[in-house]
């Protein structure tokens, strides 16, 4: 009796296994233009942040999404390529992603990876980069890999240390309350006594949705940019649905790369659920519409609620498009680099817009958006001058990536999750809404 009751507990939790472990297919058969990644699992908040975020990280294009997550079920499917726009042949990324969005519904672990993480944010200006940097060296820490973005006269920026003597992370009190401060005071400068903050911790976290939480809570939809940039301006508009009791959200600006996850994760960080999503994207143009509820289910409530979700999600588009030149540095690692790097700029009146900031091995392998003082692209003689300084052969332009978008074809014709084909922006919606009964016409 005792053995069978044994046995009875243990096929519970494998069913219960079974059930809460997604279905991932990777399909290179249905679409011939694109690789269809389907995922099916039990719905909770955060899984389609996850899905999404597993997919940019390996820097896909996600050129059409169909979502659905009514009831307590999650289903997708992603048309995604790489970079050069090409289907996904290689089998280690294909295993990869089978096993990674296999994973999802239980959340990521924990681990360290042995570095300081210093958090900033504060008023951008001309040359701040070049301090900040600077008194990093001179506290004798070693950047090994940093994130900045600016948006509406903001900067956010996650950067990862370690002590340059023992290559370990710094963990002495007083130390990380002595960086605190240099940096603080760095931030405030002359204008920014109240907002610039400062934060040292030990934690592993995913950076970019990092960056997009901090710019979110520093408010940076609210303020009115410093610099004047040439960046189209995404076309936001959100409605209610009330027979239905959504909320829908409609987004028209120039594709990208990572342009969903943006979205997405501020989608998520507001408190939002995503319960249906057409994603589209044609030629250089992305179109994406989302069918949201409050958590307690409920849709937008009021006109100021409504006003402040489309300030977010132009905020969300913006914070990482690429104004400027691209520049990207690739010389021998060593202490000070990035100090005299940045200084190089600062004294060519040259300012950063955006910056990845990583090492490989002993190599510096860094990326910089640049314009001049005003947002204004910057002079190409100033540009080459810069060069020659740092070094032609280390430092060189680069032609910002373009979205790979091959011809149409039949693709419109592919079959996704349900039988659903995309066709058009929210017919997707609309007719998994119509099999699920909760419309009379999906036409």
């Amino acid at each position: 009796m005792e053995w069978s009751a044994c046995a009875c507990t243990d096929e519970y939790e494998k069913l219960v296994i079974r059930m809460s472990t997604p279905r991932v297919v990777v399909d290179n058969a249905v679409c011939s233009t694109a690789t269809l990644v389907k995922v099916d699992s039990a719905r909770r908040h955060d899984i389609l942040l996850d899905a999404v975020q597993i997919l940019t990280d390996l820097n896909l294009f996600i050129k059409k999404a169909y979502i659905s997550s009514d009831g307590k079920w999650f289903m997708d499917v992603f048309h995604v390529t790489d970079q050069m726009g090409n289907k996904l042949t290689d089998e280690s990324v294909i295993k990869y992603l089978e096993q990674s969005l296999g994973s999802i519904h239980f959340g990521g672990t924990n681990r360290s990876n042995g570095l300081t993480t210093l958090e900033l944010t504060g008023t951008d200006r001309l040359g701040l980069l070049s301090e900040v940097f600077a008194v990093l060296a001179e506290l004798q820490c070693d950047v090994v890999e940093a994130k900045v973005w600016t948006h509406n006269g903001r900067i956010a920026s996650l950067i990862y240390v370690r002590d340059c003597n023992s290559g370990s992370a710094i963990e002495d009190c007083q130390r990380i309350n002595r960086i605190e401060a240099r940096l603080r005071n760095v931030l405030k400068g002359d204008n920014d006594i109240r907002s610039a903050k400062t934060s040292v911790s030990m934690a592993v976290m995913h950076t970019e949705r990092r960056l997009h939480q901090m710019m979110f809570a520093d408010r940076d939809y609210e303020r009115t940019p410093v610099l004047k940039f040439t960046c189209d301006t995404p076309l936001v508009t959100v409605q209610n649905w009330a027979e239905r009791g959504y909320s829908v959200v409609n987004i028209q600006c120039k594709d990208r790369t990572k342009l969903l996850f943006d979205v997405v994760c501020n989608l998520t960080d507001m408190e939002y659920v995503v319960f249906h999503a057409t994603i589209n994207s044609t030629r250089e143009q992305a179109y994406l519409e989302f069918y949201i509820r409050h958590r307690d289910g409920t849709p937008i409530s009021s006109e100021a609620e409504r006003q402040r979700v489309i300030q977010c999600l132009r905020a969300a588009v913006k914070r990482r498009a690429s104004e400027g030149v691209r520049l990207e540095l690739c010389t021998a690692d060593k202490q000070g680099l990035l100090a005299e790097v940045m200084r190089t700029f600062r004294e060519n009146g040259l300012n950063v817009t955006r910056a990845e900031i990583s090492t490989v091995g002993d190599m510096a392998a860094n990326v910089f958006y640049v314009t001049d003082v005003i947002g204004k692209p910057a002079d190409s003689n100033i540009i080459e001058s810069v060069r020659q300084k740092i070094g032609p052969s280390n430092l060189q332009v680069k032609e910002l990536p373009l979205v790979c978008h091959h011809k149409a074809g039949r693709e419109d014709e592919a079959v996704g999750v349900g039988g659903a084909v995309l066709l058009s922006l929210g017919s997707l919606v609309r007719r998994n809404l119509y099999n699920l009964g909760l419309i009379k016409s999906c036409s």
